[in-house]
């Protein structure tokens, strides 16, 4: 007995706040102990060695961009294999790459260790060495934590983010009662890091023979760093900048508001990694409508609001209390209006970070390209308004709005249109007859486009070879591949190398599934819905609207249906999978015109299928589709298909 969809959504969302819980409750444990620690640090320290320090830890922060990138990418790995053998084989070699990008931040950061402490104005280079073997542990630490979150052992993951933190502060606390200052607490930072790392060691079967490689493992951890990267900059890039513009005492009190930021963060950081391993094992009619993203949207904004509430309501008495009397802003806004304020950009940015890691879940985001991109302008931003403390975090609060709705919108729209698109009855309307060659679907293409001026040359004594075509015949193949280029070369290139062909048969129900290509008069028809079945309803009820040139072509087919003659060529469509929408390539008023006639039925149905289809500009068009299809158009820009194709005739004589 089969499950309703929206039974199975319940039970993922279920899944996913259970898995937030247990992470929550870890990340609300290890944040009491991580606050315990930098109120000891600002105690023992002051605030201009709480600065040194803070800033220090903020650069392993920025690292650890490249260890959430190994974290993410091997928890949806290890969450996508179906056995222990998988699991395994992808922890192995994706830990093997982390310890070697590991040793090359250590050796970097030795490198250009001087440079760094005198830009940061830090006491001594030793910080940074201090800081380099701790990175060497760290990065190797987010393999090992990616694949318990991946197995979703969440208890265990949270255990281990409070034994980071406990021995963050116990070393700490320790090393600065003993006199070794800033020194001191940077070396217990490090050995936080070592420990962490060997106390999560996953227990695996032995390695089974030969190795199991993952085709796709590059182009998962580029997206990761990309996200990632944008991510620690956008919530680190401040703490730096301002240990650099500002004093080291307003620094160090920057350094306690920032802490705050980091707080909120790593709650909403919860939400994403219980929701994230959850999503990625889900298959694509699950994930349908808004239900599992508005779920952990809303943990988001709950746990922020009550921590932004929360801070506002503060005495500014409570701060000077924990931190020391170092720690006082005067005026109207004081420490706890600058917390209060940090806690609701942070809430802001959070939302986008949710929204793009559910993508990541399933597929390559671009939304994590912009985030990247977009870390540029907060930095500019700071960079431009610092005359206060304030103002630093005023520049952050209303960047954080542009960027939720740069990335909010399109996320809204494509998951509404696809909620849209996909109904039970579609879904079962397209069978698969069989899988079928390039060159068949070449031939079909050919024969419905062999009556175009273009090829007169070719129309008499070339009929034969496309219309009854050998496909055993490798030179056959090769001569009506150079035919089809005359015309539709940069068509054709634009396909993903991936693509599989089927031959199909489609249901009624399955021509909503089917799209007329938007080009030409169609988009005037279309109104911006190109279902075939949209279109044809909005010709029969607008018929005043439709071009007469157009109609008549219409019409000419339709008159041909109803004769019962044959109508050359095949519909030839791509789409992404089976339960995806399908995209007219080639036959869009040949599919129109039968389904007027409700003659849809006799007409041939092939299409190419491949998960890379949504960066093809035929199948979606977008600025980032259009930009691809401009890089390959300069790359072809010297293929000559009419000399390829006078070649193959005069080999063949």
């Amino acid at each position: 007995m089969l499950s309703s969809p929206s039974g199975n959504s319940r039970t993922l969302q279920a899944r996913i706040v259970s898995g937030s819980v247990v992470l929550l409750s870890g990340s609300i444990l290890a944040t009491a102990v991580n606050l315990a620690y930098n109120v000891a640090v600002a105690r023992f320290l002051g605030p201009t060695g709480f600065g040194h320090a803070t800033v220090v830890y903020t650069l392993l922060t920025i690292i650890s961009a490249v260890t959430l990138s190994f974290q993410i990418v091997s928890a949806k790995v290890v969450a996508q294999q179906n056995s222990a053998d998988g699991k395994g084989a992808a922890y192995r070699d994706l830990h093997r790459a982390a310890w070697t990008s590991g040793i090359l931040v250590a050796l970097a950061l030795l490198l250009f260790r001087r440079g760094i402490s005198a830009w940061l104005n830090l006491p001594s280079p030793l910080l940074i060495v201090l800081l380099a073997a701790g990175a060497a542990f760290y990065i190797p630490l987010g393999t090992r934590r990616g694949y318990t979150q991946g197995a979703c052992g969440f208890r265990r993951l949270a255990s281990n983010l409070v034994l980071e933190g406990a021995v963050r502060l116990g070393g700490s606390v320790l090393m600065a009662a003993a006199g070794f200052g800033v020194t001191g607490v940077i070396a217990a930072n490090a050995a936080a890091m070592a420990v962490a790392w060997a106390a999560i060691a996953p227990r695996l079967a032995p390695p089974p023979p030969g190795p199991l490689r993952f085709r796709l493992a590059w182009r998962e951890s580029l997206q990761a760093l990309v996200f990632f990267s944008g991510q620690m900059l956008i919530n680190n890039c401040d703490i730096v900048l301002v240990k650099h513009y500002f004093a080291p005492t307003a620094a160090g009190l920057y350094a306690a508001v920032a802490m705050v930021g980091r707080v909120v963060f790593s709650f909403s950081s919860a939400v994403m990694n219980g929701m994230f391993p959850v999503v990625a094992g889900t298959r694509d009619e699950e994930r349908r409508g808004l239900s599992l993203i508005a779920t952990s949207l809303a943990l988001v904004l709950l746990i922020g609001s009550i921590l932004a509430i929360g801070l506002r309501l503060a005495p500014e008495s409570l701060w000077s209390t924990l931190f020391g009397s170092g720690f006082r802003i005067a005026g109207p806004h004081g420490l706890s209006y600058l917390l209060a304020l940090k806690a609701v950009a942070t809430v802001i940015y959070s939302l986008s970070a949710v929204i793009i890691a559910y993508e990541m879940s399933y597929r390559i985001a671009h939304a994590s390209w912009l985030q990247f991109a977009f870390t540029a302008v907060v930095v500019a931003g700071i960079c431009r308004f610092h005359s206060s403390l304030q103002q630093v975090i005023v520049v952050q609060f209303l960047l954080m709005i542009v960027l939720l709705v740069l990335v909010g919108v399109p996320f809204l729209a494509t998951a509404s249109r696809n909620a849209a698109v996909r109904t039970p009855a579609v879904l079962h309307s397209i069978r698969l007859i069989r899988r079928i060659s390039e060159d068949e679907v070449i031939a079909g293409f050919l024969q419905s486009d062999f009556e175009n001026p273009a090829y007169h040359a070719y129309q008499a004594a070339r009929r034969a070879l496309v219309f009854s075509p050998d496909f055993d015949d490798p030179g056959e193949n090769d001569r009506r591949r150079a035919l089809l280029f005359m015309r539709h070369f940069a068509l054709w290139k634009e396909l993903p190398s991936d693509t599989e062909w089927y031959e199909f048969e489609v249901g009624t129900a399955g021509l909503g599934q089917i799209r007329v290509f938007p080009r030409a008069h169609w988009r005037k028809i279309a109104r911006g819905d190109f279902a075939v079945t949209g279109v044809v309803q909005r010709m029969l009820s607008r018929p005043s609207a439709i071009d007469h040139l157009f109609q008549a072509k219409i019409d000419v087919l339709r008159r041909r249906l109803a004769r019962d003659e044959p109508i050359p060529g095949s519909i030839v469509l791509i789409g992404i999978n089976q339960s995806e929408p399908l995209t007219v390539l080639d036959g869009n008023h040949r599919l129109v015109a039968a389904v007027l006639e409700g003659k849809a039925h006799r007409l041939r149905f092939l299409c190419g299928f491949s998960p890379r289809m949504v960066r093809c500009c035929w199948y979606r068009t977008n600025l980032l589709t259009l930009m691809l299809y401009g890089r390959n158009t300069l790359r072809h820009v010297m293929h000559h298909p009419e000399a390829e194709l006078a070649r193959l005739f005069e080999n063949s004589g």
